[in-house]
């Protein structure tokens, strides 16, 4: 799959948020990285060796933020390579991609890793 394909698969994923939530991402930038770095991984208590990241989230979720929040933008990657690793068709990619960026977009909105997985992203 080539970097174009991909860019517009996460596209499209950010398209399809529903307006009633996309309303919201504002001051969000969404880049596409190849690969997480081992140091990364690490930082978040990944083994390298063992495990990947799909995406991250980087930034102050909104409900920890004051009345008068003024801040850089938050963050959010989408890892093109363990995406293509993982994924065995073009179907699989843009299915996973469209999970990741939920996922990626539940902890902009505050939700934690526990109940994200509980409600299957």
């Amino acid at each position: 799959m080539t970097v174009g394909d991909f860019e517009r698969l996460v596209a499209g994923a950010l398209d399809d948020i529903p307006e009633e939530f996309a309303r919201y991402l504002t001051n969000i930038a969404v880049v596409i990285e190849e690969e997480p770095s081992v140091g990364m991984l690490r930082d978040l208590g990944l083994d390298p060796a063992r495990d990947t990241l799909f995406g991250l989230y980087r930034g102050v979720p909104l409900p920890h933020r004051p009345h008068d929040f003024a801040g850089l933008p938050d963050h959010i990657t989408i890892f093109r390579g363990p995406l293509l690793r993982m994924c065995g068709t073009p179907e699989a990619v843009e299915r996973q991609i469209k999970v990741t960026v939920v996922h990626e977009i539940a902890h902009y909105f505050g939700i934690d890793e526990r109940r994200i997985r509980r409600l299957g992203y």
